[in-house]
């Protein structure tokens, strides 16, 4: 029982608390990974309606003040750069947030999760469940995977990194609101401007948006299906749980067999097919990080858009960031349909085996080698299997 009163409010912090009349809007941008680490020299740049309207650079203290005139609303796009580091993109409002930059990633099954929040409530956590392991304040580390940064006064990061998902395991993700642990229809949750960042290899592959205008304390914000499919849920609910309990709270997601719908989320299949047209265009004109940007935006604009997700793996393949092409791929793989869902699939399984093969991971890739002709007939996946394994 100690663990769970952890966190102390400060009254006498809270009693002094003020805002002031007029400020400067401004951003901090710290490490993901290093708690308190600020990130000095990250170019930070203001852009709406796909044009960049401002551009200016963190002080030594990782703070930047953000220039007169820009609108604070969703229309605006906030992103952050520095070398070594995945570039970080997010709607705004931004004013008086922390973001958090992830250092690139070189192992081709890792994932890192960043949580960032507003002021209130204070203490947001971050958990993710997935067979014997459940990572979270209190359980810092798991097999392959560990609880980084632990934030306790608002605004975060909390970051949880996976240098490797096992295969035919399924992982869910979820942010627990403890400051308000035992108001199950609190809230407060919904009015936190929370923001999940989910980076592979070098990139942001997803991002998710608390849902308003919802109660409860508990964000379900994704799973990792057991072949490697990150699969939106989005859902927000009231919960009396000990944090120790969250595992069991979202068991009911550890079923790949249990479908699910993301909720929360708008779906505009019309302006996903215009980008992902304007992503083809790019790639054919060897514009690829312009593509890739694209192809993610069609993907935002509906989550079940098979052809964008495989666009997106085969341009991340062409322009060397492997882990991210083995995750678009998965999707991919997952999202076939149609007459041609085997042809597909077999593909995918064929560039996925590939890329493993390339990384010297042998056994990974003669799997997806198997799987490639499992789906489907082809003297090429059969050339890969008897590469790798001439007694099969």
């Amino acid at each position: 029982m100690a663990s769970m009163f952890r966190k102390q409010l400060s009254i006498l912090g809270m009693l002094c608390f003020s805002v002031p009349a007029a400020h400067a809007a401004s951003v901090q941008v710290l490490s993901a990974t290093v708690k308190d680490q600020a990130i000095a020299g990250a170019t930070v740049i203001l852009q709406k309606n796909g044009a960049a309207s401002a551009t200016t650079q963190t002080d030594a203290q990782g703070k930047v003040t953000l220039p007169t005139g820009y609108t604070d609303d969703a229309n605006t796009l906030l992103l952050i750069k520095k070398d070594g580091y995945s570039t970080l993109v997010a709607k705004c409002p931004c004013d008086g947030l922390t973001y958090a930059l992830s250092p690139v990633m070189k192992n081709l099954d890792g994932m890192r999760v960043v949580l960032t929040w507003g002021a209130q409530p204070q203490d947001l956590d971050s958990h993710i469940s997935y067979p014997g392991n459940h990572i979270y304040w209190n359980s810092k580390s798991g097999i392959d995977g560990k609880l980084d940064v632990d934030d306790r006064d608002g605004f975060g990061p909390e970051t949880i990194t996976l240098s490797k998902k096992h295969e035919g395991e399924t992982y869910v993700y979820s942010v627990h609101d403890y400051s308000d642990v035992n108001i199950p229809d609190t809230d407060a949750l919904s009015r936190s401007e929370a923001k999940v960042f989910v980076y592979v290899g070098q990139s942001l592959v997803r991002t998710y948006y608390v849902p308003t205008g919802k109660k409860g304390n508990l964000w379900t914000v994704f799973r990792i299906t057991g072949e490697g499919e990150i699969q939106d849920i989005n859902s927000i609910r009231g919960v009396n749980a000990n944090p120790a309990t969250i595992g069991s709270e979202v068991a009911s997601y550890t079923n790949d067999a249990t479908r699910v719908v993301a909720e929360n989320r708008t779906s505009d299949p019309t302006r996903a097919k215009a980008k992902n047209v304007a992503g083809e265009k790019a790639y054919r004109e060897g514009r690829l990080d312009d593509a890739i940007s694209l192809f993610q935006e069609a993907t935002e604009l509906d989550g079940a858009y098979g052809q964008a997700y495989g666009n997106l793996g085969l341009v991340y393949q062409k322009a060397g960031r492997s882990a991210e092409a083995i995750w678009a791929n998965r999707k991919a793989l997952a999202l076939a349909s149609g007459p041609n869902a085997a042809t597909i699939r077999a593909g995918a399984y064929y560039n996925i085996g590939r890329i493993y093969e390339d990384a010297n991971e042998l056994s990974e890739a003669l799997t997806a080698y198997m799987a490639a002709r499992a789906e489907k007939a082809n003297p090429v996946y059969d050339n890969a299997v008897e590469r790798l394994n001439p007694h099969h």
